[in-house]
């Protein structure tokens, strides 16, 4: 079985900022976005703010973000 594994402890990333959306509801339930240096972005769940953060390229958030402006996700939430 092959595992696949690209993140780490958020807790080892020091001195980055994280962010979340302004419309992240108030008991918290949202996740973080960190840039990286060297360009990368890590994400991480605000409920678990000392848990994983998974890390990915500049290119793999720009789709996602471009996807989500699209609507390409907006089954997700749909009811």
């Amino acid at each position: 079985m092959h595992h696949v594994f690209n993140g780490m402890a958020a807790t080892d990333l020091h001195g980055v900022v994280w962010q979340k959306s302004r419309h992240s509801n108030s008991q918290g339930a949202c996740v973080e976005f960190a840039r990286l240096p060297g360009g990368d972005v890590a994400v991480r769940n605000s409920r678990f703010p000392e848990g994983p953060a998974l890390v990915y390229t500049r290119a793999e958030i720009e789709a996602m973000l471009l996807g989500m402006k699209d609507g390409e996700f907006d089954d997700l939430i749909g009811g």
